[in-house]
């Protein structure tokens, strides 16, 4: 993509806007000019000959008759209109023309607009916490509208997520942050990262690395291989510092809970070797660019009454299936 972003191809652009239109002044000026030439079959008199000499089926010759003037004008007004159109607004590749017209500019005055005709109704909102949000039935289909438009491409429209996506439906235990209204606020505002080193070479070989994903897996009650699973458990050490020594992980740093039957990133002595080798790095975009505080606040509401047990700090359990 770089090849596509550097300075030559601004030039590339308007060198060939300015070069189409004044070819087609070109064109019609040509045509303007041109006269009948003399040619076989053409009438003694060649004064009103005005035939082009292309004859089609023995009898039917072309005339070579003037443009109407209506389309002669028409033409010259389409040209004239593109010269001034390259003028004024940005056509000619960086040149931003002379009213510095630009998609971004007006796009960011409509999204000032839209805000400014509904933030009464979201400021009815802010007063409330997110909680409480939770229960008004305005407050989440607002936030509903909300999430379609912003977060079900990653994490789907029903909010249970997909592989590298985390499922919102679910219980407490298998959330990676905290499950209260404002940790949720300042996720949504600021994004998140989610990041694991590889830890292949602090745990060892190959073997090394079967062996603690196969403990992993026991640690869910997942089907797994006993006796690497037991020779695994030691070598996951290099791994308690952020998942425990008990691995229900660390709502602080974001690391997993992997004594839950929720995946993330797949199931499987596989997906988990790969994930040991290579690590994992998450990133959730910060919204606070297209959504404003308020807007952010409501999200928030719906987002906690979609997982069981909308109150921030339940404990309820639902577990998920690899």
């Amino acid at each position: 993509m770089s090849d596509f972003v550097n300075g030559f191809w601004p030039w590339y652009v308007g060198v060939v806007s300015i070069i189409s239109v004044l070819a087609c002044g070109l064109l019609l000026y040509l045509a303007g000019k041109a006269t009948v030439v003399a040619h076989d079959g053409q009438s003694a008199d060649r004064k009103n000959d005005d035939t082009t000499g292309h004859v089609w089926d023995g009898n039917l010759r072309e005339y070579n008759n003037p443009l109407p003037r209506w389309w002669l004008w028409l033409f010259i007004l389409t040209i004239v209109f593109a010269l001034v159109y390259l003028a004024i607004f940005p056509g000619l590749g960086s040149y931003k023309g002379l009213l510095k017209w630009s998609t971004q500019d007006e796009h960011q005055q409509d999204l000032t607009q839209l805000r400014s005709e509904v933030a009464p109704l979201y400021a009815a909102f802010a007063a409330q916490s997110v909680e409480v949000l939770t229960k008004d039935k305005r407050a989440l289909t607002a936030g509903e509208r909300l999430f379609m438009n912003n977060c079900s491409q990653c994490h789907g429209s029903d909010g249970g997520g997909s592989k590298g996506f985390p499922n919102l439906t679910n219980a407490n235990a298998a959330w990676l942050g905290e499950r209260g209204g404002e940790h949720i606020v300042r996720t949504i505002t600021n994004g998140r990262i989610g990041m694991m080193p590889p830890m292949g070479a602090a745990i060892g070989s190959e073997a090394d690395i079967s062996d603690v994903a196969n403990y992993v897996l026991s640690l869910s009650g997942s089907p797994h291989n006993e006796i690497k699973a037991f020779s695994g458990k030691a070598k996951f050490s290099a791994c308690a510092a952020c998942h425990g020594v008990d691995g229900k992980g660390n709502k602080a740093v974001g690391a997993p809970n992997l004594t839950d039957n929720y995946w993330l990133h797949g199931w499987g002595e596989a997906a988990i070797v790969s994930a040991i080798k290579n690590g994992k790095n998450n990133v959730m975009p910060a919204q606070s660019p297209k959504l404003s505080a308020e807007q952010i606040h409501v999200v928030a509401a719906y987002v906690l009454s979609m997982s069981p047990g909308a109150v921030a700090g339940s404990t309820a359990a639902t577990p998920k299936g690899p």
